[in-house]
């Protein structure tokens, strides 16, 4: 994989990049936030490693230039010391994909990068998805809801192209999990979160919702007029 690491850390920056070298990766690496927006923006990575504290411009306001002034939707690790649900929602919400709390296992690390490289090869079956007035189209990463553009991360995307390749049956929560994270899922809470920015991205500028959480037992999508009362 080609890797940018964008940590102001210098210590910890090397011991990544020399841990995911041994790995066969090969690695760029700024320690400020407007270095590590120019080197995302003029080359093409397979994932960035971005801390959420740096000097120049922190890691949130980074993430929502690349997704929404550049359009760049590579996989994005968010790394920071704050652990809270708000602090996470953030960052989801900015366009990061996936977040480690530091201090973190760097074999840990190594498995959420896998993770992101299977989910951003997607499952390419069929060219279009539709449910209701929602389509996806997988080859071009598109997601439109009738003639509105639905802007979603990676990982919403690959969240979004699972329910909507199951619809309209219920997708438990470890189907889910495991279809976006393998073997290595993160804590309980990180799907939820993903599930909350999906359904603000989806539902929330139209009358009929489309997603729904079955309790005790996970999520469907389908036009709410064909769930039985």
């Amino acid at each position: 994989m080609r890797l940018l690491i964008i940590e102001d850390n210098q210590d910890l920056c090397s011991e990544l990049a020399d841990f995911l070298e041994l790995q066969g990766d090969t690695i760029d690496t700024a320690a400020d936030g407007i270095t590590g927006l120019h080197l995302a923006v003029v080359n093409e990575y397979d994932a960035i490693i971005l801390d959420l504290t740096l000097p120049g411009m922190d890691g949130l306001e980074l993430c929502r230039r690349l997704r929404q002034d550049a359009g760049n939707w590579v996989p994005i690790l968010m790394l920071t010391a704050r652990d809270t649900l708000d602090d996470r929602l953030r960052g989801f919400e900015r366009g990061a994909d996936d977040y480690l709390v530091k201090p973190f296992s760097l074999k840990e690390l190594r498995y959420r990068l896998k993770a992101l490289m299977r989910r951003t090869a997607g499952l390419h079956q069929q060219t279009t998805l539709t449910v209701g007035d929602l389509v996806l189209t997988p080859e071009t990463r598109e997601v439109r809801r009738g003639a509105k553009l639905i802007e979603l991360t990676a990982i919403e995307f690959q969240i979004l192209e699972v329910l909507m390749r199951q619809s309209p049956r219920v997708v438990s929560r470890q189907h889910l999990e495991y279809s976006i994270w393998g073997d290595a899922p993160p804590d309980g809470e990180a799907l939820r979160v993903h599930i909350h920015h999906l359904r603000h991205a989806i539902d929330k500028s139209f009358s009929t919702p489309l997603l729904h959480t079955i309790r005790g037992v996970g999520y469907q999508l389908k036009p709410s007029d064909a769930i039985p009362s």
